[in-house]
């Protein structure tokens, strides 16, 4: 005879949560980020708003965390690699790998609305951008540093520069074509950005 028993809460609570997290992200692609409500989120979700409103203060906090768990999973799914840029002793090949890898990325239409909404909303809700620098941006900014580092420690880069300033010149120029659409973000655009930044403008 089944044994019966009461319902677990938290598998509960965990299943609609990940089906707000799905709805958030996809309705932010589907209809836009101004045009997704707190209403829409729930309905899609098959909860209750005041479910949402519990759990988030917010649709940006919503959108915000269901993006790190979408990387996370994403993350998961590739093994520890993911976490860090790739140390084959070839720095130029290992900086045109991960660029690539953002390219690819910042085009990928599951990861590109939520991502625009969230650097959108963050310029002006300085709470939810401080949030969004220190859970998104930071983490993936600091695997440049440790590379970086180890190039300086295998002689590769100059001792004296520093790695904050120098991924600037690779990821900046990256996110600035992206967000304003200036021109195409292409595999070709990363591997230019690479080689312009060890090896500088002038002439050789």
């Amino acid at each position: 005879m089944a044994e019966n028993r009461p319902p677990d809460p938290g598998r509960r609570s965990e299943r609609s949560r990940r089906a707000i997290y799905d709805a958030a992200l996809g309705l932010v692609g589907e209809a836009g980020y101004p045009r997704t409500t707190i209403e829409a989120i729930a309905a899609r979700a098959g909860v209750g708003k005041q479910t949402i409103y519990r759990w988030w203060p917010s649709k940006a906090a919503v959108l915000m965390e269901a993006f790190i768990d979408l990387g996370n999973r994403a993350a998961e799914q590739a093994g520890e690699a993911a976490y860090a840029i790739p140390d084959t002793g070839d720095l130029a090949a290992d900086l045109r790998t991960v660029l690539r890898a953002t390219v690819d990325e910042l085009n990928d239409p599951v990861t590109e609305a939520p991502t625009r909404a969230l650097a959108a909303e963050g310029i002006v809700d300085a709470a939810l951008g401080a949030e969004f620098v220190e859970k998104l941006l930071e983490p993936q900014l600091q695997l440049y540093v440790t590379r970086l580092r180890a190039a300086q420690e295998a002689g590769d880069v100059r001792a004296d520069i520093d790695p904050r300033i120098a991924l600037e010149l690779l990821v900046a120029p990256l996110t600035h074509r992206w967000l304003l659409r200036t021109r195409p973000l292409t595999h070709a655009y990363a591997d230019a950005l690479v080689d312009y930044t060890l090896h500088g403008l002038a002439a050789r």
